[in-house]
């Protein structure tokens, strides 16, 4: 018997220190074939199904390989999993002398320089605010790590930790009088020094591109990186490979200027005055827009009325707080931080506006507050190929969606990953008896002007036999609040007492755990629930899904990239498109079953899931759930689930 096998095997260590845990051969084979690539530092692409255990498939060998890992995750809430919970307890089953660490974004850490500034400054937002400085100065002085995930009283979205933590571009490095107690430089030293090295995907590409938050110090010692929700990477990828610049870091700087100024160049008058004109181009050029957020090529944004005035007009008066800030940089180190800045922000704005770079796609992100413009690269898999060259290692790729019918070639071209070996492991569920795909008849096509009308017409019989215990699965804001709008009408009317949730009435977690807590709720929701959500038990029995989750035609990269592949004589859709659906939908899917008691009705109400050609490929790519257009077959399987529960509540055998 292999390592492995006792590893994993019902008498193993795994088995002795995890309460439930059991043997799963999906599990195990997934584990051999990361310990096959660690050895031989080779690429391996992995999609394991819902409850396969991947993390602790790859978590196994990496810990028993012996050199430095980087474990990079989806997101910030994944990775505090990770390191305080699923990597402890393999660590101490294993008995393995492996020390761990985490390293998130600046962001995430108190400065010290920063939260001075702010203490001095004294001018805020409101009065919570003031109340949160308060909180903070009182944790910095006795937190160990910073990290403000650690004060759970200051919200994370409080307004006021723009104030008390650095960035890549405000942050005065070795200048800083603090700088031997940076909590972001003592979290890069305990990553420096560990074996295990717990990230996520934004740091890791953020510092690929950037070297600035710490990954590109870990790199060269690590014998393998694992990417852990690797469906997210050739998103996340593209942000930091392409060449950006917002609003939000203009306004940051002249925040800044007007602040270092304070304290560096007091009896300086004109640097206040010119900080406060930046900041008035820059609200006028965020009002040629409108109130609507929205995504737009570059080509549609030069037409808009006011657009070019408005960008040449925030760049003048960004020069002209370039030069006061060059005649003042030898103050101090702050305004010598801000001068720099803005030399990079101007060359980054003329970079954008000239548009030299073929192999870019420029557009525009508007959001309430600022105007993200954005060069993002055609295809990061060149870009990306070259990151995997150099030093010899294993790169583990892993997520539950990351193939069509178990094809990868979707995700190795994106990804640049032609020579990877793949694994392809099926859930260990019994979806034939655990779920149903239910498609309605008789639904209009997805484009018409009633159709979330219609979504939520016959959702809601669905809804009424599941009693609740929904998720709402909307493919745009738009349908989620039209669907929501319409059961709050309906169940007013028809006297229902299911708990009505909307995402963004409150944070993500908030209304996770409120619709665990009630029981009964239904959620609407849109791209925030669609992965990384996680609930198990009755609390969730339905999950319905507005519509084949496509990319927006309308979206400037997809255009872009759409109009790439058919001038070279590709099928758009079948390669580019129709993949990127699949994925995102076994994504959606995904929240229904969470663990072997659950059951629950998976609603699909496109109907082209059934119609069209394609919708094979796409209903094949979903886990092999039973079949059905009829509602009467809905009714039944919760009715056989009503009875199985009573069953087993008077103590009868299910």
């Amino acid at each position: 018997m292999s390592d492995l096998d006792h590893i994993f095997s019902e008498t193993g260590p795994l088995a002795e220190s995890l309460p439930g845990y059991r043997l799963r051969l999906q599990q195990l084979e997934m584990a051999q074939a990361i310990q096959s690539a660690i050895d031989q530092r080779k690429v391996l692409v992995a999609e394991a199904g819902t409850g396969t255990g991947k993390t602790f498939a790859y978590l196994v060998p990496a810990l028993l390989s012996g050199g430095k890992v980087i474990v990079s995750t989806g997101t910030k809430t994944l990775q505090d999993q990770l390191f305080n919970r699923d990597l402890p307890a393999v660590r101490d089953a294993l008995k393995a002398p492996v020390t761990v660490a985490m390293l998130k974004g600046r962001a995430n850490y108190i400065c010290h320089h920063h939260l001075a500034r702010a203490e001095a400054d004294g001018r805020f937002a409101s009065r919570e605010d003031v109340h949160h400085l308060h909180e903070i100065t009182r944790f910095a002085k006795r937190t160990q790590t910073g990290d403000k995930s650690e004060l759970a009283i200051v919200p994370e979205n409080a307004t006021i930790w723009a104030s008390v933590t650095s960035t890549r571009d405000n942050c005065l490095g070795q200048e800083c009088e603090s700088y031997k107690e940076c909590f972001v430089m003592e979290a890069r030293k305990r990553a420096q020094a560990a074996d295990v090295v717990v990230v996520n995907h934004h740091l890791f590409f953020a510092d690929v591109m950037l070297r600035d938050e710490g990954v590109a110090e870990l790199l060269p010692a690590a014998n393998t990186v694992v990417f852990d929700e690797a469906h997210q990477l050739p998103e996340v990828a593209g942000l930091f490979f392409g060449e950006d610049v917002s609003t939000s870091q203009v306004l940051d700087l002249a925040r800044d200027a007007r602040a270092e100024g304070i304290t560096e160049a007091k009896d300086f008058k004109e640097l206040p005055e010119a900080a406060n004109a930046l900041e008035k181009a820059i609200r006028d050029f965020r009002l040629v827009f409108g109130l609507e957020g929205m995504r737009m090529p570059v080509q549609k944004a030069l037409e808009r009325k006011g657009f070019s005035e408005g960008l040449q007009g925030m760049r003048d008066q960004l020069a002209a707080l370039s030069k006061l800030l060059q005649s003042q940089a030898e103050r101090g180190p702050g305004m010598q931080n801000c001068w720099e800045r803005a030399q990079v922000l101007q060359n980054q704005l003329a970079a954008w506006q000239a548009g030299d770079n073929p192999n870019l796609v420029r557009w525009v992100e508007v959001f309430t507050q600022s105007v993200q413009l954005h060069a993002t690269p055609l295809s990061i898999a060149e870009i990306f190929g070259k990151q995997l060259e150099g030093q010899t290692r294993a790169w583990i790729f892993a997520s539950a969606t990351l193939a069509v019918k178990s094809d990868f070639s979707h995700y190795l071209g994106q990804m640049g990953l032609i020579e990877a070996a793949t694994g392809f492991w099926e859930s260990p569920f019994d979806y034939p008896r655990q779920a149903l795909l239910y498609v309605p008849q008789g639904m209009p096509e997805p484009n018409t002007p009633d159709y979330a009308t219609a979504v939520a017409k016959a959702a809601l019989p669905a809804i009424k036999v599941s009693q609740g215990r929904a998720f709402v699965l909307c493919t745009s804001l738009k349908s989620m609040r039209d669907i929501h709008a319409w059961f709050k009408e309906a169940f007013e009317r028809e006297g229902l007492e299911f708990p009505l949730l909307l995402q963004g009435e409150s944070s993500r977690s908030e209304l996770l755990e409120r619709f665990r807590k009630l029981g009964n709720a239904v959620l609407v929701a849109s791209q925030s629930f669609w992965e990384g959500v996680d609930v198990r038990g009755e609390a969730l029995s339905l999950v319905v899904i507005d519509k084949l989750p496509f990319a927006p035609p309308d979206d400037p990269v997809l255009a872009a990239r759409i109009d790439k592949l058919n001038a070279e004589g590709k099928s758009a859709f079948m390669e580019y498109q129709l993949p990127y659906a699949v994925i995102t939908l076994k994504q959606g899917a995904g929240r229904l079953i969470r663990d072997e008691g659950d059951r629950g009705v998976l609603m699909i109400c496109d109907k082209r899931l059934v119609e069209k050609q394609y919708g094979r490929r796409i209903w094949q790519s979903l886990p092999p759930m039973k079949r059905s257009r009829e509602m009467a077959d809905v009714e039944a399987f919760f009715e056989i689930l009503a009875a199985e529960r009573a069953e087993a509540e008077n103590g009868g055998s299910v």
